[in-house]
């Protein structure tokens, strides 16, 4: 049940006695760097000081959390990118999409160095390792933008050996963990094309709820979103050890070693923090960028031209310097 009271803008000010709002966050997979954020408001009572008794729900390859948001089960969950959004607009799911925690979509693609693969103009011509998600999403744009063919396609099953033998060959992952397991295993370090860097420009591990939350507990919405942001900053710029504690016990198959990876390339690449972020806080979307985004997917043929996208978001939520203070200084 909602607390009757004002929102923590200064969480501090809550009184100790306040009864926390109990609420559940799903994640789209298991537990890694790339929701270490959300993990580091848990760990260091930043949920609590906004007044939330925060539950993270792992996702995970047999799991779709999204449904148990969509039936009302739970209160927010994780989407990887806005094409999720704009799916849940054209099949009429009162899901929105409140806030952004990356600038950047961390999803690349591989190549071999010295194998004539080194520039994103060649890698049409490489056998291509591409996830069943991944062929009906972005690789429909790359086909549209840079003349991908469908026919270079081979499954990619989250095992990079095809790929590692292959040299005429290239492979769909991301920033923050696929180029640390291809050097650990394959003995290289592989040729990293960031698609954000190449007109790729989804917003990334959004924050979704139900429209009848927004609706009737707007206060809840922006203390998780708050918090979630003040969470993301410590995680990357602060001592994140208490978050990785959390993580590793949550999946303790991830190393030390690749969550430490992960961290140093979201800040290398910007991944949380830049673009909009820079003057409106982490979580920043805008209108003009969520249309452009849209526009190359309806020219891909992922949507239909005259979809009520603006439905798969809100910007209520956000652009408002939430934990800009927390941003070292150079």
């Amino acid at each position: 049940m909602a607390l009757a009271i004002g929102p923590f803008a200064s969480a501090q000010d809550r009184p100790l006695d306040q009864k926390l709002d109990k609420v559940t966050f799903s994640t789209n997979w298991l537990a890694e760097a790339e929701h270490g954020g959300f993990y580091q408001a848990l760990a260091d009572g930043t949920y609590a000081k906004y007044g939330l008794d925060v539950t993270i729900l792992q996702g995970g390859p047999q799991t779709n959390n999204r449904l148990l948001l969509a039936a009302g089960k739970i209160e927010f969950n994780l989407a990887a990118n806005l094409i999720q959004s704009f799916d849940a607009a054209a099949q009429n799911i009162p899901i929105v999409a409140v806030a952004s925690m990356f600038q950047k979509d961390p999803f690349i693609l591989m190549s071999h160095p010295g194998s004539g693969f080194d520039h994103i103009e060649d890698l049409p011509k490489a056998t291509a390792y591409i996830g069943k998600d991944a062929f009906v999403s972005v690789y429909q744009w790359l086909k549209t933008a840079y003349g991908f063919k469908d026919d270079k396609v081979q499954p990619y099953t989250f095992n990079a050996a095809p790929f590692i033998r292959d040299k005429d060959s290239i492979q769909q992952g991301y920033a923050t963990s696929e180029p640390f397991e291809v050097a650990r295993e394959g003995g290289f370090r592989p040729n990293v094309f960031l698609l954000a860097d190449y007109g790729y420009d989804s917003y990334s591990t959004l924050i979704e709820t139900r429209r009848d939350l927004i609706d009737k507990n707007p206060d809840l919405v922006q203390r998780f979103v708050d918090a979630s942001i003040v969470g993301w900053m410590n995680y990357i710029y602060g001592d994140n050890a208490k978050a990785n504690a959390l993580i590793r016990r949550d999946n303790p198959d991830i190393s030390a070693d690749l969550l430490a990876y992960s961290v140093a390339k979201m800040r290398e690449l910007g991944i949380v923090d830049s673009g909009d972020a820079q003057k409106l806080g982490v979580g920043a979307m805008t209108g003009p960028r969520i249309r452009s985004f849209f526009a190359k997917m309806a020219a891909a043929g992922l949507f239909k031209s005259d979809l009520a996208y603006a439905d798969a978001y809100t910007l209520q939520f956000v652009g408002k310097g939430v934990g800009i203070d927390l941003r070292p200084r150079q």
